[in-house]
């Protein structure tokens, strides 16, 4: 995919696979980067490391999403490039076992690793179509093919 030139945003932008997404994004070329993260600290200084646009967001709230987008468009007039990136395991919530998430921790992992990716492409599809071009790109895990022992709820939803 060529990037020079292209607007890219990227949600759970503040660490790991995102802080290196959107590294790689700025080598290939892209004119544009949205770093949102839950975190306002780290989406701040993963955009000014890269002359980027911070925005902190959390993607389990849909009208935080649209914000999220509608900011993104402000700053920079469109997103070319939506990267879903942002997710959560469970194992951080230091879990009995497999089976003993709660139904919050459920639906919090069902807002953020499926939702949040169906809320984001709803706000950047209508300007894409209009442009007549644009990128979904949505950041799945091998553990929900093969099962993440003693986290069900990433599995699950990944």
């Amino acid at each position: 995919m060529e990037l020079r030139g292209k607007v890219v945003m990227v949600t759970g932008a503040g660490r790991g696979i995102g802080r290196a997404l959107c590294r790689e994004f700025v080598r290939r070329g892209a004119s544009g980067i949205v770093a949102a993260d839950l975190d306002a600290a780290m989406a701040r200084a993963i955009a000014e490391s890269f002359g980027g646009f911070a925005v902190q967001c959390d993607v389990a709230d849909a009208g935080a999403v649209e914000a999220m987008v509608r900011a993104a468009e402000g700053h920079y007039g469109r997103v070319d490039v939506l990267v879903s990136n942002a997710g959560f395991g469970a194992q951080a919530l230091d879990l009995e076992d497999a089976l003993s998430a709660p139904d919050p921790v459920w639906q919090r992992m069902w807002d953020v690793h499926v939702m949040a990716h169906a809320r984001a492409c709803r706000a950047v599809l209508p300007g894409m179509l209009g442009r007549g071009a644009g990128c979904l790109v949505n950041v799945a895990s091998a553990a929900g093919l093969l099962s993440q022992t003693g986290d069900t709820p990433y599995s699950a939803t990944k």
